[in-house]
């Protein structure tokens, strides 16, 4: 039953192969104990990067590199990736531990990183039917995510060596006019101009800022649970976005996709995650907790709430604006704008209900 819960890949994308033989001459040079020859597998979930399994006699590892046509050393960059995970394991055990970096683009065309691969659950929209869930387990599995990002804003940047990830002061007002310009730039005609959202957060960005180690995409979907007992947090995987920056904005935007059992309909059909479920923390719930875990005060959570929304719906927009463009054909992304209208109204009403 065990062997049930755990997260499998499944076959390879057409148009995303790997050269096997190549890779296999590579990581035999430069990770020790590889036999045979590998089954290499795809994990549909993530983030951009594509992510693959290679399974060999002993041994399975995960690699991940750049999607193709693009430069690893510009969005998709693998080697800070690679070391920030590096840097990180020592200090925060959730990281998977870094086996390689390959930089020479003969062996699969761009950079990629190969790390070792976590066994385990990863909860999705849901969760294996052979669990057997409680709202009591349920409840302290759900503290036990959050308790991972507590973790990670706590890391002591310094002794991890880095200092020199990014900016970090000033990020608060950064991430503002930057994700303003983004919609502005991803704008089609079917969408709101978001003028009042964009304009209330730059009126009422937070005084003060606090600047730590942040993920930036910190979803039940980029953690790893134990397969014996689903409560219990082993790895936190997708560092792709992760930064200098400020906790609560991070917190922000990991509430912008906890969709709770009382939502509407619209919020349910995107649900992507399990936050849902009996015993799970409501939003404001979550809020509180991670408060009262990292001593923290803030008497209004509202800024962050609407940042995180308002990011997500950047996001959203700039994937509908590829579509709109027949820069993609995927047909999941045709009705995007709809939901962009949907991330920007509860924005609106998270500003009315503040008051301000």
């Amino acid at each position: 039953m065990m062997a049930e819960t755990v997260d499998k890949p499944g076959a390879v994308r057409t148009g995303e192969e790997l050269d096997v033989a190549r890779v296999d001459a590579w990581l035999k040079g430069n990770v020790r104990g590889i036999k045979g020859t590998p089954k290499i597998a795809q994990y549909s979930g993530g983030a951009s990067n594509w992510t693959y399994c290679l399974q060999y006699d002993d041994i399975a590892l995960v690699l991940r590199r750049a999607p193709a046509g693009t430069k690893a050393k510009s969005a998709h960059n693998m080697r800070r990736e690679f070391e920030l995970q590096q840097a990180l394991k020592p200090v925060y055990p959730y990281v998977p531990e870094m086996l390689a970096f390959c930089e020479d683009e003969s062996v699969l065309g761009t950079d990629f990183y190969v790390m070792e691969k976590l066994e385990g659950i990863i909860p999705r929209k849901s969760m294996p039917r052979s669990i057997r869930l409680t709202p009591a387990r349920t409840t302290q599995w759900c503290k036990n995510v959050i308790d991972c990002l507590s973790q990670l804003h706590q890391v002591d940047i310094q002794r991890a060596g880095l200092t020199g990830l990014a900016k970090g002061e000033g990020y608060i007002e950064r991430q503002i006019s930057g994700w303003s310009q983004r919609y502005t730039n991803a704008k089609t005609w079917n969408v709101p101009s978001a003028k009042f959202v964009m304009q209330w957060l730059e009126n009422n960005m937070p005084a003060q800022e606090v600047i730590c180690l942040t993920h930036n995409d910190f979803r039940f979907d980029n953690v790893v649970l134990c397969p014996a007992d689903y409560t219990k947090v082993t790895g936190v995987l997708d560092w792709e976005l992760a930064t200098l920056g400020d906790p609560l904005m991070d917190l922000g935007n990991t509430l912008a996709y906890w969709v709770e059992a009382e939502d509407d309909f619209l919020a349910q059909s995107t649900r992507r995650q399990p936050t849902h479920l009996p015993g799970m923390l409501t939003r404001k719930e979550v809020v509180e907790y991670y408060l009262s875990k990292n001593n923290l005060e803030c008497e209004d959570f509202s800024f962050y709430e609407v940042y995180g929304l308002f990011r997500l719906a950047v996001i959203v927009q700039q994937i509908y604006y590829r579509y709109h463009h027949g820069q993609t054909t995927n047909p999941a992304f045709k009705r995007f704008w709809v939901f962009v209208h949907y991330l920007l109204w509860r924005s609106k009403q998270a500003i009315k209900r503040r008051g301000k």
